[in-house]
């Protein structure tokens, strides 16, 4: 959970416990449970609008996910396309670092 061990947590409720006190505690807990169960009500009803919206539109999973990966296919077109000359241009400035001599070069 989150990567909180269990002795952890443990260390986490005992300092909750001691800000906050045993009166406040379930208090707290409840509120923080009504606030999920508020949020997860919340993010159902914008997953069915906007189900309801693709639908309205005559958009299916098929045709979203053709989209998203043509989509991802360009992208990944003009990143390479854009830095595959700096690759280049990297790679030649090293060379010619290497291929230095005098005082610049370092010797590792």
């Amino acid at each position: 959970m989150f990567g909180i061990g269990g002795g952890e947590l443990v260390f986490i409720m005992f300092i909750i416990l001691m800000l906050f006190g045993a009166d406040k505690v379930p208090e707290m807990a409840r509120t923080m449970g009504k606030a999920m169960a508020q949020l997860k009500h919340a993010t159902n009803d914008i997953k069915s609008e906007i189900q309801k919206g693709v639908e309205a539109n005559g958009l299916d999973a098929k045709s979203l996910s053709d989209m998203t990966g043509n989509f991802n296919s360009e992208v990944s077109k003009v990143k390479q396309d854009l830095l595959g000359d700096s690759i280049v241009q990297a790679n030649k400035v090293k060379e010619d670092i290497e291929e230095a001599t005098g005082p610049i070069k370092r010797s590792m």
